[in-house]
């Protein structure tokens, strides 16, 4: 599979605020396939673990790039800091959504996902809902904030058994 190659930024060179979690507003994103050529994109805040769930009708990268710019402008800007995703050929136009969000995006090290690794792990969350080999193109939006909906009120070892929702909440609360 073909792979970003142009002058990206690299995971060495994001901010040290965002490897400690302290500050609200650093995003983790993925694409999760499902079969007939079905994916969906995947967002995770990284202090509040903080899920949202995006129908893309195609991993092309304008779709992508559309569908992800969609859903980031809906965030308070306090919350729109940075984009960590590994190196798929959806994100070759990252740019574009730089320009569009006023959020930097950053690329994981070839074959290193363990780099998106709150992403990774909300994903094995979701294939509870979206096992492999489901058709991920029959779940509408309200179908897919649903489901981001459970996990975000769901409470985590990891947050102290706080919920990912409470913990953006009062985060943004502090900031605002």
């Amino acid at each position: 599979m073909a792979r970003v190659k142009a002058a990206l930024n690299q995971l060495s060179q994001r901010p040290a605020e965002i490897e400690d979690r302290a500050v609200p507003g650093h995003w983790e994103g993925d694409l999760l396939s499902g079969s007939g050529n079905s994916h969906i994109a995947t967002l995770v805040e990284r202090h509040s673990r903080f899920t949202r769930v995006v129908k893309v009708p195609s991993k092309g990268t304008a779709t992508v790039i559309d569908a992800l710019t969609q859903q980031v402008r809906k965030l308070p800007a306090s919350l729109r800091r940075s984009l960590t995703w590994d190196r798929g050929l959806e994100m070759a136009k990252h740019k574009t959504f730089t320009v569009a969000t006023k959020v930097n995006v950053y690329f994981c090290d070839p074959q290193s996902p363990w780099q998106g690794g709150t992403n990774e792990n909300t994903n094995g969350l979701l294939r509870q809902y979206f096992p492999r080999k489901t058709n991920l193109s029959g779940y509408s939006q309200a179908d897919l904030n649903k489901v981001a909906l459970r996990l975000n009120q769901r409470p985590q070892k990891t947050l102290d058994f706080e919920t990912p929702a409470s913990k953006l909440h009062a985060s943004v609360a502090s900031t605002g």
